[in-house]
């Protein structure tokens, strides 16, 4: 299967954006796990032909035009992930979920920690929204480690487009 990247300029920092044949692989926000990615892989290249669709839905959400994406994503993971990010991208656009909130719309209430462990492996942020999760008191909890201030700047945008704007592309 062909693996290509792109780069990708955002409001937030420059964005890895990696896909094979199926759609949508990986995005790296961290420049520290987009080397280790690059390290581990071999025979990865650039292609940003491909990735129109990618770029115009992400400049879309980063101008408030978008709330949902629709580009075709090719994601690994458990079941149980694969349920846990499907829960991710139903919070609405501009909002918040509890890891508790979460872990009843998966149907395991108790499984709060394994909500968090799906949430550091998300390997789409941004277009499967884990930085809408936040702690049971609403408080800020961990971003791609302790990236809190990416967390913050992603949950504010969306809070402003949502309370400024009515323009929405879904």
């Amino acid at each position: 299967m062909k693996i290509t990247y792109c780069d990708y300029n955002s409001p937030i920092g420059l964005l890895h954006i990696v896909m094979d044949d199926i759609g949508v692989k990986r995005i790296f926000i961290l420049r520290e796990h987009w080397e280790e990615f690059q390290r581990k892989s071999d025979g990865i290249l650039k292609d940003s032909k491909t990735y129109s669709a990618v770029i115009r839905e992400l400049d879309e959400y980063f101008s408030g035009k978008r709330h949902s994406f629709s580009i075709p994503l090719s994601v690994d993971g458990t079941e149980f992930y694969k349920q846990v990010w499907q829960a991710l991208i139903s919070i609405p656009y501009g909002e918040v979920r509890s890891y508790s909130d979460i872990a009843c719309t998966v149907g395991r209430p108790r499984a709060r920690r394994a909500i968090g462990q799906a949430n550091r492996n998300n390997p789409l942020p941004i277009l499967i929204p884990c930085h809408r999760v936040v702690g049971k008191s609403g408080a800020l909890t961990g971003y791609l480690g302790k990236n809190l201030d990416i967390k913050t700047q992603l949950l504010q945008m969306e809070h402003d487009f949502k309370n400024n704007s009515n323009s929405q592309l879904d």
